[in-house]
């Protein structure tokens, strides 16, 4: 729900139903909409949306096809991470994407918006391992193989939609640039029946000392500081934290990494003793015991915060962070229950979009709708040239961990100019979906 809760931050929508198919997930809901937290007329189908007919979802709603002002969807994302074992569509999950289009097709919605990995823009109908790739001797990949070719038929297949051609742009970003306290990567598709190009907002946020070019006399600000650990959970007090925690095997080694550091601040006995194999592994492996600092924003989070090689450890407690401080980095609501077990309720947390990005797009679509309604919900009559793919900062390059033999360590209130986040060299850039 961390998607809806941003749009419903606006103040703009009314969002009247959604569809989960895990039932714990729907418990969640259902407790906040009988809390008041959402709207108390939310209807919640608790179906696989593959079994679901769009139909059903509008009568009950008491809408016809073409009167939703936005549907908005995430389809599971696994099948397009860079993170793990690429399935794309070869994946049962992937084809959700296109149950995503039947609803879009069926409902013809003013707008949509639909949240995924970055990875899916390089995502292939049929993955090629590397190992068998041209690169190393294998034949030339198909068209389905080619990277992109996952994108390139969504858009094709989103122009074919009889009597309803749909316009779409779809936007790279990063949700530390526009104010959250987390770098967390995504890419948001927003398409429209108006013919109309859809502009993201520039990044309003970014590493100490960054500030935005004056574009013009309507635009001389300066970019803010990204939001830190500290602004999300530095006042937070719990009694009785609900943690997923590290073993004592775990703990034992991140008892000895100082604020701001991983693995590489352990002498090289303990290294090779507390990684195995990975410390041989190429890469910077820059996960592996990771003590968390609260004057820089939180690394990405994941569904299980006590991996040894994805390490989201409190900076000053030896413990894994807690689910109400995921919450708070998601910039969910404090007074948001979840339900489940403490497994499932942090794999809800992660799974989410963060607040601030629903907030983000739900603010820029509902700008379009006014514009487009001032002009008496008039279809353009050229529509743009090309769908477009507009890459806005969305890649923060890594922080500086190691150099030339040293370890180096974010220390506290200390000048760590050298272990901060470089700025990016692209700021935006726009490529067509051929």
């Amino acid at each position: 729900m961390g998607l809806d809760l941003g749009l419903d931050a606006t103040g703009r929508y009314e969002i009247v139903a959604c569809v989960e198919k895990e039932g714990i997930f729907c418990t969640t809901i259902k407790r906040n909409i009988a809390a008041g937290r959402i709207n108390p007329n939310l209807l919640v189908f608790e179906r696989d949306i593959s079994h679901l007919n769009p139909a059903e979802v509008l009568h009950a709603v008491g809408l016809k096809p073409g009167e939703v002002d936005l549907l908005i969807g995430g389809p599971p994302c696994q099948s397009f991470s860079t993170a793990g074992n690429r399935g794309t569509v070869q994946d049962p999950r992937g084809t959700l994407l296109w149950q995503f289009l039947r609803f879009v097709e069926y409902m013809q919605p003013k707008f949509f918006l639909m949240e995924n990995v970055r990875g899916l823009i390089s995502a292939a109908l049929q993955h090629r391992p590397i190992a068998q790739r041209p690169e190393n001797g294998g034949p030339p990949l198909s068209v389905e193989e080619e990277p992109g070719s996952v994108v390139r038929r969504f858009s094709r297949d989103l122009q074919a939609i009889p009597n309803s051609a749909y316009h779409l742009d779809v936007f790279e970003v990063n949700s530390v640039n526009y104010g959250a306290p987390q770098i967390r990567e995504r890419v948001i598709f927003v398409g429209n029946r108006f013919n109309v190009q859809v502009d993201f907002p520039n990044p309003t946020h970014g590493p100490i000392g960054v500030v935005k070019p004056q574009a013009d006399l309507f635009h001389p600000e300066a970019i803010q500081p990204w939001a830190t650990l500290r602004d999300a959970i530095g006042d937070l007090h719990e009694d009785s934290p609900v943690v997923l925690d590290f073993s004592p095997r775990k703990k034992r080694f991140l008892s000895l990494i100082p604020q701001g550091a991983n693995w590489r601040s352990l002498p090289v006995e303990l290294q090779q003793e507390s990684m195995g194999r990975a410390w041989h592994a190429k890469g910077g492996r820059s996960g592996w015991w990771r003590r968390l600092t609260f004057d820089l924003p939180c690394p990405t989070l994941v569904t299980m915060p006590n991996h040894a090689s994805t390490s989201l450890c409190h900076p000053v407690e030896t413990r894994a962070l807690s689910l109400r401080e995921y919450a708070r980095i998601q910039e969910f609501p404090d007074c948001w229950e979840f339900a489940g077990t403490v497994s499932e309720q942090y794999r809800q947390v992660g799974n989410a979009v963060p607040t601030r990005l629903g907030r983000v797009a739900g603010k820029t679509i509902a700008e379009c709708l006014d514009s487009i309604q001032a002009g008496a919900w008039k279809r353009l009559a050229a529509a743009p040239d090309a769908f477009r793919i507009i890459y806005i900062q969305s890649h923060v390059r890594t922080r500086q961990w190691f150099k030339n033999g040293r370890t180096i360590v974010w220390q506290e209130g200390h000048d760590s100019d050298e272990a901060t986040y470089a700025p990016s060299k692209t700021q935006r850039k726009t490529r067509k979906i051929a």
